[in-house]
């Protein structure tokens, strides 16, 4: 792999980033998004950077590898998480339009309190802290070998990079360079696929019914996730926010389309990989190894959009979350500014920890990323919380039996995967237990949730 130019590409990707990135923003700006003339996000550019935050470096990996696991199930099942779009848009445009919440975090604490609002915080908090590491640690892998010098100088660049642009501008940097990124990521997709596709004339690979039964549960894993998924993401929950609620809901169901309409494209490289004789490792190697030098800067590039829409967005949403949303502010001046700034050079600093994991052995490495991670599972209780939220007397106690009940479940799945019933297994192949316990486990979190709306009623908890 030339070294030089993938740096050059990368510099070019960022000099680009950087012209179009606005040097000066007011503090309303930096929070809302709005343009100079305070003006909300016109319609295609909120979808375009709906879209792109969702279209991570991480998920072009698993897109492919999931696709070479198990066919084009694969990439169908991955892109069915892009649904979280819709769910998100048609929930939270009721509750701005019946309940006149300003975020999500207003919602929890109105309805539910101040401490329900602080764990769901915590919640997504987890979640940005994730997406840091995961970003960077892709687009380190691309230019060179975990723990090399061209691995961790990558990662130092490209975080300093986005996190400086972030510092200045805020969400309306994010959602400008967002709206490039896309375009960006679009030509660069056109490229990969006219470049892939001549090695399918023969037909695409074929998978096996195994493959093909394992690809269909993991489809039907993400269909029930889709329920939960999407509200633990600030950066998709911001956006629905910024716009009036009739145009977030349009350009959001777009934005799920092109998302979904994305990853199942590049999903077939993981085919692609097929025909190479990838078997294991890292697939996205593979498929850079066997490519020519121009395609492999194009692959590298798209790594880099990827992964900078990502953790831009990142950065604002801790911006907000820390100066506006933990203590309720519903204006943004001066001080919060300070505070959104300072949150995001640490999340910044402290995101990147988990990767020097590498460097504390084969067992504990991995432990200590694997424990820094919410899955879909753990965050299922969040369902009803949001889904539910229509029935009046649900309150705290509602909450509280939902949240926590979705947490233990996540996290007994995350630790004792094998100590699963086998009544509670749902399909086959590698995702059936997750299923099995994501299908009963969201209808007990809903059982709860509703039981608890009866037992203890929102009203009785006020009087109290």
């Amino acid at each position: 792999m030339n070294i030089g130019f993938l740096a050059t590409s990368g510099l070019f990707y960022m000099l680009v980033v950087w012209y179009v990135a606005p040097r000066h923003v007011s503090v309303n700006q930096f929070f809302t998004g709005k343009s100079n003339k305070k003006t909300e996000p016109a319609f295609l550019l909120l979808a375009a950077s709906a879209a792109i935050s969702w279209i991570f470096a991480k998920s072009i990996v698993n897109s492919a590898a999931l696709t070479h696991a198990f066919g084009l199930w694969g990439g169908f099942g991955y892109a069915i998480y892009y649904l979280s779009f819709i769910v998100v848009a048609v929930t939270i445009y009721f509750l701005r339009v019946h309940g006149g919440y300003r975020s999500l975090p207003n919602f929890i604490s109105t309805r539910y309190g101040a401490l329900c609002m602080k764990l769901f915080i915590i919640a997504i908090a987890i979640r940005l802290f994730n997406e840091v590491w995961s970003n960077t640690k892709v687009v380190g892998l691309f230019f060179g070998d975990e723990g090399g010098g061209g691995y961790w100088l990558a990662v130092i660049i490209f975080t300093l990079f986005t996190a400086f642009y972030t510092l200045k501008s805020g969400l309306r940097g994010s959602l400008l360079t967002d709206g490039l990124q896309m375009l960006l990521a679009s030509i660069l997709l056109v490229i990969v696929m006219a470049s892939i596709l001549p090695s399918f004339s023969g037909g695409l690979p074929a998978a096996t019914e195994t493959q093909v039964a394992g690809g269909i549960t993991f489809a039907l894993l993400a269909l029930v996730q889709i329920t939960s998924y999407g509200f633990h993401d600030p950066v998709l929950t911001d956006r629905a926010f910024v716009t009036n609620p009739k145009r977030m809901l349009g350009a959001f169901c777009l934005a799920g389309l092109v998302g979904g309409t994305f990853i199942v494209l590049f999903g077939l490289t993981g085919l692609y990989a097929k025909t190479i004789g990838h078997e294991n490792g890292n697939i996205m190697a593979s498929i850079a190894g066997a490519v020519s030098l121009p395609l492999l800067i194009v692959f590298n590039v798209m790594m880099l959009t990827s992964a900078g829409s990502t953790l831009d967005s990142t950065f604002s949403s801790t911006a907000k979350m820390t100066a506006l949303d933990f203590n309720q502010q519903a204006t943004a001046d001066q001080k919060a500014l300070s505070k959104g700034r300072i949150s995001i050079v640490i999340i910044a600093l402290l995101g990147n920890l988990p990767l020097l994991s590498l460097y504390l052995g084969d067992k504990v490495g991995p432990a200590i990323i694997a424990a820094t991670t919410i899955s879909g599972t753990m965050v299922m209780g969040l369902a009803p919380i949001f889904l539910l939220s229509f029935i009046r007397r649900a309150g705290v106690l509602s909450f509280h039996l939902s949240f926590w009940a979705g947490l233990a479940l996540g996290i007994w799945l995350a630790v004792a995967k094998a100590s699963v019933p086998a009544w509670m297994i749902i399909g086959s192949g590698k995702y059936a237990v997750h299923l099995g316990v994501n299908v009963w486990g969201l209808a007990l979190c809903s059982l709860l949730y509703v039981a608890a709306a009866f037992i203890v009623p929102a009203k009785s908890i006020a009087k109290n």
